[in-house]
């Protein structure tokens, strides 16, 4: 029996990780996609653990004829794409707003807007033509809020957040699930301990398994209840509104 089909872009050693082993343990396949096979090692053997297959394809999230050739591949190797998982962080780079450079402003809407709409544009006509499907944007605080020491993650993740909303308002009506997660923490991920040093402390960060839940549980969600809009944070951290 075909199992059905995760693609997650951006599979890497954090949340990607955590992605791969939650769907593959509910009986997913995953098409796991990096710009290299090195950044998708963790989530290929959580996801061995979990007894699905796992495919890495490459591609470079800032082109989108490189995304849209990724998800052709899976489509043709696993079969059409139940859900999609659009998991990049791009961006997060210090600076002022007058020292942004343009190239810089192009590169993070690149990897942040236009690959995100390249993915979803690939699996959408499918979805629509199924009346089934989702489509899940991992994000953060900086999609509500401009910043001014960190603009141009925050300029990404505001056309992040508005491409989630213009989608839903378009493609609900399809049956299609779109929802934009606002993860409002740090993940526990192994460099963490490293930067925090003799501070760190795993009860202020969020768990990626405990976040790989609730992207699981809104996947779950009925049709008559969905959410487009998550906020995750462990129950540690303070509220940055």
């Amino acid at each position: 029996m075909t199992k059905p089909v995760c693609a997650i872009i951006g599979a890497g050693e954090g949340l990607g990780r955590a992605l791969a082993l939650k769907f593959a343990s509910n009986g997913f396949d995953l098409g796991l996609v990096s710009r290299t096979r090195d950044g998708c090692n963790a989530a290929i053997e959580a996801a061995a653990k979990g007894s699905g297959q796992a495919r890495f394809f490459s591609a470079d999230v800032a082109q989108p004829d490189s995304v849209e050739s990724a998800i052709a591949d899976i489509r043709s190797t696993l079969g059409e794409i139940t859900i999609l998982i659009y998991n990049v962080r791009g961006g997060f780079v210090s600076c002022e707003p007058l020292d942004m450079t343009y190239e810089a402003l192009e590169q993070i809407y690149r990897e942040e807007v236009i690959g995100a709409f390249a993915a979803a544009k690939s699996v959408l006509p499918q979805m629509i033509e199924q009346n089934a499907g989702s489509i899940f944007f991992s994000s953060a605080t900086a999609a509500f809020r401009g910043s001014a020491d960190f603009p141009l993650y925050a300029i990404g993740k505001f056309g992040l957040r508005a491409l989630s909303q213009s989608l839903a308002k378009a493609y609900a009506r399809h049956g299609i699930h779109i929802a934009h997660f606002r993860l409002d923490c740090n993940l526990d991920v192994p460099v963490m301990e490293k930067l925090y040093g003799a501070e760190y402390d795993p009860e202020k960060l969020a768990d990626p398994d405990g976040i790989a839940e609730s992207y699981w549980l809104t996947f779950k969600q009925p049709k008559s209840a969905w959410s487009n809009e998550v906020e995750l944070r462990p129950h540690t951290e303070r509220w940055t509104y």
